[in-house]
């Protein structure tokens, strides 16, 4: 049955009449569109279907959106200046006041304001867009710092939990369940070996040494939307902002933009870690949020671009020791690629560890 999407659009509370909608990104996750209206004083729209194979719990998600965007037009609303309808995502309601449209075939559908003029880029390319990249995560995370109410809803429940995580990795590794465990041996030696470090963040938040706090755990630099002069406009794709430790953000953010070869490379002479990548995100992001983390987060953030990129490793081989049951794949090899690469980064992060953790320690103070 195909889909009308001008009758899920006409659910929504929109300003202007429906004309046409086209296929826009190139999203792994959700289905994207662009809704264009027919007059040219009216808005146009982003509709998108939720993956909520991914994201099961939709009501709660919406919430979750609602609040962060709530808080953060308040936020802006107090700077003079501030256009409140480019510098942070606006949800569009729908007529039952559900905030999303619940179609015949099952799908789950949500409207976003759409922020004309608006670019970003896939990947970090110098040390002054690692900053800015940097910088809007960094306001992101000091801008809701002070959100009131309940903690968020976890949309994925332990999503950076490496303690898990090994033990899940540990458990595979008996079962072997596919024979692949003898071709392995050194990877997972080499991961197993560093198992118990690896685990310390997660402890330190169990025991209070560090606070949790709305963090936004995918911090890619294309989820950074700037304008036509390459200042920063806001951060968007927010499905996965929920409660977790700061020192996250930094390493997702390091693990995807600063490793000069591919996540999937096979010649790992291309993979490393660019310091100065690395540096330009750390001044960016310690601008806007040294006043409002504690000094044991701070101590957290250089671990954290070692912390994700050891637990990403975890994953693939995981997934590679069980039959490629998770990530899709593009040979039988794919997934023990990835993880070679991982690990190659994480060596290249091991080897200037204490240059980053100078860096950290300077834009700190």
């Amino acid at each position: 049955m195909a889909i009308n999407i001008k009758e899920v659009v006409e659910q929504f509370k929109i300003e202007g009449t429906y004309s046409e909608a086209k296929i826009f990104g190139d999203g792994l996750i959700n289905t994207t569109y662009k809704v264009k209206t027919s007059e040219d004083d009216k808005p146009n729209y982003l509709l998108q279907i939720i993956n909520h194979h991914i994201f099961k719990n939709v009501p709660e998600l919406t919430k979750n959106i609602q609040r962060v965007t709530d808080h953060l037009r308040s936020k802006l609303s107090k700077i003079e200046g501030s256009d409140l309808e480019r510098q942070v995502l606006t949800p569009i309601d729908t007529f039952d006041g559900n905030g999303y449209v619940k179609d015949a075939e099952g799908n789950y559908w949500r409207m976003f304001l759409f922020i004309e003029g608006a670019r970003s880029y896939n990947q970090l390319s110098n040390a002054n867009q690692a900053y800015v990249g940097g910088k809007a995560f960094g306001q992101f995370q000091s801008r809701l710092a002070d959100l009131k109410g309940e903690p968020l809803y976890p949309v994925l429940p332990d999503f950076h939990n490496t303690e898990m995580r090994i033990i899940n990795f540990q458990e595979r590794v008996k079962q072997d369940p596919v024979g692949r465990l003898k071709e392995v041996k050194a990877e997972v030696d080499y991961l197993m070996e560093r198992s118990e470090e690896y685990k310390k963040v997660v402890q330190m938040g169990r025991e209070g040494l560090i606070p949790e706090r709305i963090v936004h755990q995918d911090t890619k630099f294309n989820n950074v939307l700037l304008d036509e002069n390459d200042d920063i406009l806001c951060v968007i794709d927010l499905d996965t902002v929920m409660p977790g430790y700061v020192c996250y953000d930094i390493g997702d953010a390091i693990r995807n933009g600063a490793n000069t070869g591919l996540e999937d490379d096979k010649n790992l002479d291309n993979v490393s870690m660019n310091i100065e990548l690395f540096e330009g995100f750390i001044k960016g992001f310690l601008e806007e949020t040294k006043g409002v983390l504690t000094p044991a987060e701070i101590d957290t953030l250089a671990f954290g671009a070692k912390l994700l990129t050891y637990e990403q490793a975890v994953r693939f081989l995981d997934d590679y020791i069980d039959g490629d049951n998770y990530y899709k794949t593009n040979a039988p090899d794919h997934n023990l690629v990835r993880t070679r690469a991982q690990i190659k980064l994480l060596q290249s992060m091991e080897e200037q560890f204490e240059q980053m953790e100078a860096i950290v320690k300077k834009y700190a103070n």
